[in-house]
C-alpha cells in the first residue's frame, strides 16, 4: 500500500486523514499489521482508488475450495448398536419384566 500512496504522491498526512485514521495506523496498515482491523484496511484501499482490488482477494480461492469440499463430504455412520433385551440374561432395575 505504501508503493501505491507514493506512486500517487500523496504523502501520509494525505491518505491518513482521508481514511479518518491517524498516521501511525496508517503506518501499521503499509507494515501489513494484522492487529489492524481490516475495515480500515479498505478505507485505506477507497483513499487509494483500489477498492476493486479486495473482489480480487477471494476471487479463486482453489485450496479454500478443495478444503470446503473435503468437509462436505457426508459422513460415515457408526453401526447401529443392538439394544439390550431381557432374553439376553440382563437384570432390569426396576424388578419388571425380566427380573430374576
Amino acid at each position: 500500500m505504501k508503493l501505491a500512496r507514493l506512486r500517487r504522491n500523496y504523502s501520509a498526512e494525505t491518505v491518513s486523514q482521508r481514511a479518518g485514521i491517524s498516521r501511525k495506523t496508517l503506518y501499521r496498515v503499509e507494515k501489513g499489521d494484522p492487529a489492524v482491523a481490516f475495515g480500515i484496511y479498505a478505507r485505506v484501499l477507497q483513499v487509494l482508488r483500489l477498492e476493486q482490488a479486495l473482489v480480487l482477494l477471494a476471487a479463486d480461492d482453489e485450496l479454500g475450495r478443495k478444503l470446503q469440499d473435503a468437509q462436505l463430504a457426508p459422513k460415515q455412520r457408526s453401526p447401529k448398536r443392538r439394544a439390550a433385551s431381557p432374553q439376553d440374561g440382563e437384570v432390569d432395575p426396576d424388578g419388571g419384566p425380566g427380573a430374576t
